[in-house]
């Protein structure tokens, strides 16, 4: 009995982190969380959600997952090991909520892109609401203080600077074009900016709200991702199918990476594995999820979700 047992344990130590953690996937096409063992692909569960589930964002516990509904006002919390809806939690009069995060302090931070806010929750319940007087507020992105926010309006052609602690806007940043996806790095120093208008990713200094540079990308970044190890940045480009990576200390490009090389995929979100070894690239046509080893740029598979599958989010 000992060799078996001995084989299994050494099978699951080989098998890594991923064995254990969970993909979820929301569904879009169909109103769905689709809740998928990582390291076997295997979905465990599909759980209804509100009107188009899109961002999704993990509990700094590593054990709730919230989802907004795009087509409504508000955001579902789902217990990720029961595979149970906790709780629903209405934003209104804030509407149509989008971009998602769930800070290390507890608070839920979400755009609200029907009436051009940003709403916050409280561990409480708390609802404050943040006007940002711009069209199409879509993306956030928070800084490590937990303070500063920032906000791609993609029908205004600008990014939002927030105060979430004095729940004010502090003002707005002309980057031009159609700003969607954004990133920070350099310890919120620097902000990239996507455009769906032009095949470029704009770097901007976030003490003075200078641009500071452009890089070309593969037509056109929809999402603009930082990975957690801070030596990276990666592009969505959706017209083109692939990722662009670039250094994120140099901001030189270092390559492109062709996941389909098809639009007709529709390839939207992306996310990070925790260790920055692994992309995840939602491939929303044909109701896939891509995974790429960054190292070398290959698709290593293909992780079947339900219709239309966007929104993206590991939990360990």
């Amino acid at each position: 009995m000992r060799r078996p047992i001995a084989a299994a344990l050494c099978a699951l130590m080989l098998a890594g982190p991923a064995a254990a953690e969970t993909l979820l996937v929301g569904n879009k096409g169909e109103d769905t969380l689709s809740v998928i063992a990582l390291g076997s692909g295997e979905e465990l569960g599909r759980l209804p959600t509100g009107k188009m589930p899109h961002e999704i964002a993990i509990s700094p516990d590593g054990k709730q997952a919230a989802v907004v509904a795009y087509g409504s006002t508000t955001i579902d919390v789902f217990d990720v090991a029961s595979r149970t809806k906790a709780r629903t939690i209405d934003l209104s009069p804030n509407q149509r909520p989008h971009g998602l995060l769930w800070l290390s302090d507890g608070r839920l931070v979400a755009t609200t892109e029907g009436s051009d806010s940003v709403a916050v929750v409280a561990p409480d319940g708390t609802l404050t609401s943040i006007a940002t007087g711009q069209k199409g507020t879509h993306m956030i992105v928070v800084a490590p203080d937990n303070r500063t926010a920032y906000t791609a309006n993609i029908a205004a052609g600008t990014v939002s600077v927030l105060d979430l602690k004095d729940a004010k806007k502090l003002r707005d940043l002309a980057v031009g074009g159609k700003p969607e996806g954004l990133a920070l790095t350099r310890g919120g120093r620097e902000l990239w900016v996507g455009d769906l208008d032009v095949p470029r990713v704009s770097i901007w200094d976030t003490a003075t709200g200078e641009k500071i540079a452009e890089q070309p990308v593969d037509p056109v970044a929809i999402r603009v991702l930082a990975s957690p190890d801070g030596k990276l940045v990666a592009t969505s480009n959706i017209a083109a199918g692939t990722i662009g990576l670039f250094d994120a200390e140099t901001r030189a490009p270092l390559r492109t990476i062709t996941v389909s090389g098809e639009q007709a995929k529709g390839q939207v979100t992306l996310l990070f594995s925790a260790d920055s070894k692994r992309l995840y690239a939602a491939e929303t046509g044909h109701d896939k999820v891509a995974e790429i080893d960054v190292a070398s740029g290959k698709v290593l598979r293909r992780i079947a979700a339900g219709k239309n599958g966007d929104g993206l989010a590991i939990a360990p």
